[in-house]
């Protein structure tokens, strides 16, 4: 997914002129003369975040390290919430931990801008497939089994609500961006949803509450999936079944997990097996798949199913 840009206003006519042409020159691939006007924007828009954030990833294009580390910290001190994603850049530069790579202000941000053209983007120019690869693991892993409490995570418009609607008595569906929610509202698919961080909604659920939970590209958003993990395992029932899709990558990761250039995360299979094991977790499949493609090829990735 392309990285988000915000179109809005420093309050003065010139430099908004200024920061537009050096937002077409980063685009056009000329890194320097973005670098350039960025810092004739900020001569007189200082405090304007996005200008910082833009010189930030122009330095960055350039191989000027030290320079793009202070220009994004700049612009994450005007906006911790990091709507513009400085964090993912300073993540690869080795500035801040791989963990803190997305933050949920600019995970929330960029899907509710997202989420007109999401359905669309997915099953059109991506081919998404994860809701139903996960639909034919269940298939295998438990034919026939219907679920009386489904918990839908990242459950965006409804895609993986739409494939598990029949096999689900009760369907919960929440998600971090609110326009995703009220898209996922108007199909009438889900009994209930919420707009919640998803580890923390899992932390406040009762013990034992559901018999299958869902994930599908959402752990992509999530570095060490430690938490989700716990958080699911205290949420179902006995032999009930946590299914979810992830990337996998070519780089080293050091942390079990890498943040990649689709600013996405990428993860190991051995990692994600000790995480899994460690939260109570026995795993039923692991297995590659290409959930989307990107630019013409297929994402590799894994779909894991782990029963508690």
């Amino acid at each position: 997914m392309a990285r988000l840009y915000m179109s809005r206003s420093t309050g003065d006519l010139i430099a908004d002129r200024r920061y537009g042409y050096a937002r077409s020159c980063f685009d056009a691939g000329d890194h320097a003369g973005a670098a350039d006007v960025a810092r004739a924007v900020l001569e007189l828009a200082p405090g304007f975040a996005p200008a910082w954030s833009l010189l930030g990833e122009a330095e960055a294009a350039l191989g000027n390290r030290e320079a793009a580390i202070d220009a994004l910290h700049k612009a994450l001190e005007i906006e911790p919430e990091d709507v513009l994603g400085a964090s993912i850049t300073l993540a690869r530069l080795g500035a801040l931990p791989q963990a803190a790579a997305l933050t949920n202000g600019y995970v929330r941000t960029l899907f509710d801008r997202y989420a007109g053209a999401f359905d669309a983007h997915l099953t059109g120019q991506l081919e998404y497939r994860a809701p139903a690869q996960i639909i034919d693991a269940l298939d295998r892993l438990a034919p026939g089994r219907s679920f009386a409490s489904c918990l839908d995570l990242g459950c965006g418009t409804g895609l993986m609500g739409a494939a598990i609607r029949e096999r689900a008595a009760h369907l919960t569906g929440l998600d971090i961006a609110p326009a995703m929610v009220a898209k996922a509202a108007g199909k009438g698919i889900y009994d209930a949803l919420a707009v919640a961080e998803l580890t923390e909604y899992l932390a406040g659920q009762p013990e034992d509450s559901h018999d299958l939970i869902l994930a599908a590209d959402v752990m992509v958003y999530i570095g060490d999936p430690a938490q989700v993990l716990a958080g699911a395992a205290r949420a179902l029932r006995p032999e009930g079944l946590f299914v979810f899709s992830v990337q996998s990558g070519a780089e080293a990761m050091p942390e079990g997990f890498r943040i990649g250039a689709d600013s996405r995360f990428a993860h190991e299979e051995r990692f994600l097996r000790r995480r899994a094991e460690a939260a109570g977790f026995a795993i039923t499949l692991c297995e590659p798949v290409a959930t989307r493609r990107d630019g013409g090829a297929p994402v590799p990735g894994f779909l894991l199913a782990l029963r508690r």
